[in-house]
């Protein structure tokens, strides 16, 4: 009989009857292995488990929101997220285009670098919260004259960097307005007429 037909020849194990043996071998080794470290793997997720959300009140706007955040949770997410404040723009996420420029107590900060949990009782102000009772800020409105807008993703970081300029500094340079727009990326191209706008609201402040 040939070693084909899976039958021992001269007391040896055949092709076929080798094949089966290492097979069932192998699957009882999966098995014995998904029940000892599938279980290790789902407890150790379990440990390594952030906390949950956590309570925090806001001062946003003049306004005091309350909102349940997980701690890791950034200012931008918060503002887009659960306060729906869209106006505030998330380009790279790593605080280096600056979209996501808002106020902390009036200076400038790239809000996706920092953590909701770390503003405390400080003000924020968003783009939202800039425009005046009877109309538009100087900057939004001087942006609007000298098209200072292209896109418009980077433009609420914009204003509110030239507008926070005009706050301590009202008759900057062009320099002074190139370096408070340093950060911010534009990729469309709009930095003169980001520069004339601001010069401009500046001269207006005057009037």
């Amino acid at each position: 009989m040939s070693h084909r037909s899976g039958r021992k020849v001269n007391g040896a194990m055949s092709r076929r009857s080798f094949l089966r043996a290492t097979g069932a071998v192998a699957a009882g080794t999966a098995i014995v292995e998904e029940a000892m470290f599938g279980a290790d793997a789902s407890a150790a997720e379990l440990a390594t488990a952030g906390p949950g959300a956590v309570s925090l009140s806001l001062e946003v706007n003049g306004r005091k929101r309350e909102v349940a955040v997980e701690p890791r949770t950034t200012l931008a997410e918060v503002l887009r997220g659960p306060l729906g404040l869209t106006g505030t723009k998330i380009g790279c996420d790593r605080g280096a285009c600056s979209a996501c420029t808002v106020w902390i107590d009036g200076a400038p900060v790239t809000s996706c670098m920092m953590l909701a949990i770390d503003v405390g009782s400080r003000k924020i102000t968003t783009i939202e919260g800039l425009a005046r009772s009877d109309g538009l800020h100087p900057v939004q409105s001087a942006f609007i004259e000298h098209d200072a807008v292209q896109c418009g993703f980077c433009t609420p970081g914009m204003v509110m960097s030239c507008a926070a300029l005009l706050a301590r500094n009202s008759s900057p340079s062009v320099e002074d307005v190139k370096s408070a727009i340093s950060g911010h990326v534009c990729r469309c191209g709009t930095y003169p007429h980001v520069i004339a706008a601001t010069l401009a609201a500046a001269k207006a402040g005057k009037s």
